[in-house]
């Protein structure tokens, strides 16, 4: 297939439902978790789940990256924002996203300096446009947005632009995937790999999943006929007794990936030693830091921040849902407190999160099903 309309041919779907629900053992249930926000996305806009058998269920993961930034992360971004000699550059979903004192549109309503930009380029560009002030970018995301924050660093390096800093939040995605599978309570048959993190890292990485916990992987596109067959092709190596990593992706996905994106990756930046996660609580080697040489261009060495852990609001229930323990219509406050206008949790802030998947795509419905259950 080479257009877009053909990986969302209905004709196609219904023909691949029908073979993935031939693959099913009677009586057996099937649990895939999808690891990117993306592809939960996908599946509640196209109505996959319509497409899915009874006894197959998908279920979130962490992969979303503004999702698992805790709130005491915000807290020291909008310390280093209210300093008056800083202007803070932001990607527009972390905006909205609530920390312990409110979130970067309140500090800005109070008057901090804080911009949308679309890329870590663009907060270089304000720098240069801005001699006078200090300009610290607001990093976040997995392996797949960590190039760009890389190259951009050492491109500032280059050009001697010593007013333009990174507080860098990269995760990385495969701790976050051991801390699931540890999980005690969640089971799971098999995984949808993340397709945007893949196109840096490749498919390798996920090699343990298969071959320490015996669990199918495969690494899926964004479009509904990728996400049915990468279905198709986990419930294909159940049924013939394979655990292995599977590729779907392949017109995106190199299997090595791509080599300058981690050399990039590498040159700047080096592990922490343990990083919080919102909802799955401190993990070791989860996330990115500048390294040392690169040190005047942190903004973690340049300016004093709390560093204070920040718990979650109790009726939140976004670790829940990140782990894939519950669905969001499940969170008590979904729909009711918590809205894409009035977000208590970040599942429900960014445009990868679940909640707001669910609250988008298919709220009513749900309701109705729960409903239905009662009844």
């Amino acid at each position: 297939m080479r257009f877009v309309d053909e990986y969302r041919d209905a004709d196609r779907a219904r023909a691949l439902a029908a073979q993935i629900a031939g693959l099913c053992e009677p009586g057996r249930e099937y649990k895939f978790m999808e690891v990117c926000g993306g592809h939960t996305h996908t599946i509640y806009k196209h109505g996959l789940a319509d497409y899915l058998p009874e006894p197959v269920t998908l279920v979130h993961g962490p992969g979303c990256p503004v999702c698992v930034i805790p709130m005491g992360r915000v807290d020291d971004a909008i310390a280093i924002a209210r300093r008056p000699e800083v202007i803070m550059t932001s990607f527009g979903d972390m905006m909205r996203v609530p920390g312990g004192h409110g979130s970067f549109l309140d500090a800005k309503a109070a008057g901090a300096d804080i911009r949308m930009v679309y890329s870590p380029l663009d907060a270089l560009k304000i720098a240069r446009q801005n001699p006078d002030r200090r300009v610290v970018f607001m990093a976040i995301g997995f392996e797949t947005t960590a190039p760009s924050t890389a190259m951009t660093v050492l491109r500032a390096a280059a050009e001697g632009v010593r007013n333009f800093s990174v507080f860098c939040n990269h995760v990385t995605i495969i701790p976050a995937i051991k801390a699931i599978l540890d999980s005690p309570d969640l089971r799971l048959d098999g995984f949808i790999g993340p397709g945007h993190v893949s196109t840096v890292i490749g498919c390798r990485p996920y090699g343990f999943i298969a071959r320490e916990h015996r669990r199918p992987v495969v690494v899926a596109g964004f479009e509904p006929l990728d996400v049915l067959q990468s279905v198709h092709m986990l419930l294909t190596q159940l049924a013939q007794g394979r655990c292995e990593v599977e590729n779907q992706y392949t017109r995106v996905v190199p299997w090595n990936g791509n080599h300058r994106a981690l050399e990039a990756i590498n040159r700047t930046m080096e592990l922490r030693p343990y990083f919080e996660w919102r909802g799955l609580g401190f993990i070791s080697h989860s996330a990115l830091r500048l390294r040392g040489e690169y040190a005047e261009f942190d903004a973690e060495a340049l300016f004093e921040v709390p560093g204070v852990r920040v718990a979650d609001p109790k009726a939140c229930q976004c670790g829940e849902v990140l782990k894939g323990v519950l669905k969001p219509w499940e969170c008590k406050v979904f729909g009711t407190a918590c809205t894409p206008e009035t977000p208590i949790g970040t599942c429900m802030v960014s445009s990868e999160g679940a909640c707001a998947a669910y609250y988008n795509f298919g709220r009513f419905t749900r309701r109705r099903i729960k409903e239905g259950t009662r009844t």
